[in-house]
């Protein structure tokens, strides 16, 4: 069987994720529920559960609490659509 070029589409580099997909992701790489990155990171587990559904923003104290519980730099959880690479290095 015979192809060329047209035959398949250009692949996209990665996927975008939104900042609730980032803290979710960060916390199941690193094993915790969602208490105990409440007790690391001083955030409420209901405040992390709205964050991680995306039905607040995250503003910038949260993302500075949350980095430094996950141990990253704050721009991967606030700008998961530059940082995509970093994130998976964060585990």
């Amino acid at each position: 069987m015979n192809r060329n070029e047209r035959d398949f589409a250009i692949a996209k580099p990665h996927a975008k994720l939104t900042t609730g997909e980032v803290i979710s992701m960060l916390r199941e790489l690193k094993g915790w529920t969602q208490a105990e990155l409440a007790r690391r990171s001083g955030i409420g587990p209901e405040n992390l559960s709205l964050l991680e559904n995306d039905r607040v923003d995250i503003g910038k104290k949260r993302a500075e609490q949350l980095a430094k519980a996950f141990g990253v730099h704050p721009a991967i959880i606030m700008f998961p659509e530059y940082e995509s690479a970093e994130i998976q290095k964060a585990a």
